[in-house]
């Protein structure tokens, strides 16, 4: 969604890397792109004033750590400050210690609050509660139908009004009734995370207003989520402050952030409400549902990556014992192309590839902007389970026949179906070769000598390394001049997931035109 504001902050911050100094006139111009850039963005006007006069104001008063250039010292300042303006600290959500904990979502319509009320059910679930849901929304036609085909999938129970006793219900189903009723129920059967979808408008209204105050009266929410759409600008942050009048709400779900709309509003709501953003929906997947960390997307604004929401999507994914043994099969050499297909398959579950690249810090904005489309993959794997066990294991005896057969199988080409063993054998190639620098000082370390085997360096300060030359971790601090930090959390050439040990396989390098889906 931010790809052109990103963008645009890269191209600052280019003109500013390298100076020895920044003289005022400098400061002045970069503030200028900034304030025009977040403006392009559909940023709140007020925000925006706000945002790069406390940049400014740091700037000019030289606060100037060690190590960083004139340059890099902006860079710092307005990721800070960015950051303070999307909210600051996670909100975090707090349960209630007499359950159930109620949870109220309000918006206008249309901003995806059924949806968001069951990936919030979904996203509970995972942190260990059982929650139930209520349709309180009888005013769009199969809301509630909508609700219990989303719950369905995630296996939570839905109370709407053909559950409510009869004596509780008038001619017209009343949304007061059913939400206090769905609270009994939850009480009774030991739910212990009630969350309660409400009715909204196509704009404020009166009635809507009322109705909502009801509904969060009868239940008495322990927390009021707003569900603001990201794609709806301004406009949308002018509706959250006639909720928030009526309501109290406690912190923002953002909807839609995968889009392609400039997101201003989501800039702003945060700043104007003086509400934290708690969640952000992130793709049409119930498990497209994430915690908001304003530090972590001020830094994806900015072109910094996020690798710590990219690594808990791989730990999410990825069970330690299968991602060992994959690493190991590929130092070995005998990494397969059924292996491929299911890392293909642990990749698809982590969210889209353009959401993927967006974490990786240093990637180039070319790569950022390539027509990632996750249907690659799809036809990737569609080669590969159109060959058979042998095929799979020794990609060498595929010849011209067997290749065809394999693309009139896949519904490919053979020239793609060519370049895929080609890349894959590459693949396994290199990593096997990286390998043998670990064999050789395993070996090294085996014999006692640890010198002939080993790559240099490795052992020589005795503290942080282990006989492979790999930073291990140690509870000591110092460590010697030559210590470092983990590999899994030091940037490098290829940071994230492989970076954490999870092989991925590389799609770029590959460059299989595959037909898009």
């Amino acid at each position: 969604m931010f790809d052109a504001l990103t963008r645009r902050f890269e191209g600052v911050f280019g003109r500013l890397r390298g100076r020895g100094r920044l003289s005022e006139a400098d400061i002045d111009s970069a503030m200028d792109e900034i304030r025009l850039a977040l403006l392009e963005a559909d940023v709140n006007l007020g925000v925006v004033a706000s945002l790069v006069e406390r940049v400014r104001a740091r700037c000019a008063a030289a606060e100037v750590s060690a190590g960083l250039s004139p340059g890099q010292q902006v860079v710092k300042v307005v990721d800070e400050e960015l950051t303070a303006t999307l909210g600051g600290d996670a909100f975090t959500l707090s349960f209630a210690a007499a359950p159930p904990t109620v949870i109220l979502l309000a918006g206008l319509q249309g901003v995806g609050k059924t949806t968001a009320a069951a990936k919030l059910a979904n996203w509970v679930k995972t942190q260990g509660r059982n929650p139930m849901l209520v349709g309180a929304d009888l005013q769009r036609p199969a809301a509630v139908e909508q609700l219990r085909t989303l719950a369905a999938r995630i296996d939570v129970p839905v109370w709407s009004a053909a559950e409510t006793p009869s004596k509780r219900r008038s001619t017209r189903p009343d949304p007061v009734a059913v939400s206090a009723a769905g609270l009994a129920e939850a009480r009774r059967v030991g739910r212990d995370v009630l969350i309660v979808d409400t009715a909204g408008r196509l704009a404020v209204d009166a009635e809507m207003m009322t109705e909502v105050a009801r509904v969060s009266d009868a239940v008495s929410p322990h927390c009021t989520f707003l569900v603001l759409d990201a794609m709806a600008g301004q406009d949308a942050v002018a509706s959250a402050g006639a909720f928030h009048a009526t309501l109290e709400v406690d912190a923002v779900i953002v909807s839609k952030l995968d889009g392609d709309a400039r997101g201003g509003a989501a800039l702003s709501v945060s700043e104007v409400l003086g509400r934290p953003i708690a969640f952000a929906s992130v793709g049409e997947a119930l498990d497209d549902f994430e915690q908001f960390h304003p530090d972590r997307m001020a830094s994806r604004i900015l072109g910094m990556g996020d690798v710590m929401s990219l690594i808990e999507k791989a730990e999410r994914v990825y069970e330690t014992d299968q991602a060992e043994e994959a690493v190991q099969r590929l130092v070995d050499g005998s990494f397969t192309l059924d292996d491929f297909v299911d890392q293909l398959r642990q990749v698809r579950r982590m969210g889209s590839l353009s959401g993927l690249m967006a974490m990786v810090p240093g990637v180039p904005a070319e790569m950022r902007d390539a027509d990632l489309d996750d249907g690659r993959i799809e036809t990737a794997e569609a080669i590969v389970l159109s060959m058979t066990p042998t095929e799979r294991a020794g990609v060498d005896t595929v010849d011209g026949s067997r290749r065809a057969r394999i693309a009139a199988g896949s519904g490919t080409t053979t020239g793609q179906v060519a370049n895929l063993l080609k890349q894959f054998g590459q693949m396994r190639k290199m990593m096997s070769s990286m390998g043998g620098s670990g064999k050789a000082a395993r070996r090294g370390r085996r014999n006692g000598t640890g010198k002939p085997n080993q790559p240099a360096g490795a052992g020589r300060d005795g503290a942080g390394r282990d006989g492979a030359g790999r930073v291990r971790a140690s509870k000591r601090t110092g460590g010697g001049t030559n210590a470092k930090p983990k590999s899994s959390s030091r940037p490098g050439p290829r940071p994230g997931l492989r970076g954490a040990g999870v092989p991925v396989p590389d799609f770029d390098s590959l460059d299989i035109q595959l037909p898009r889906s």
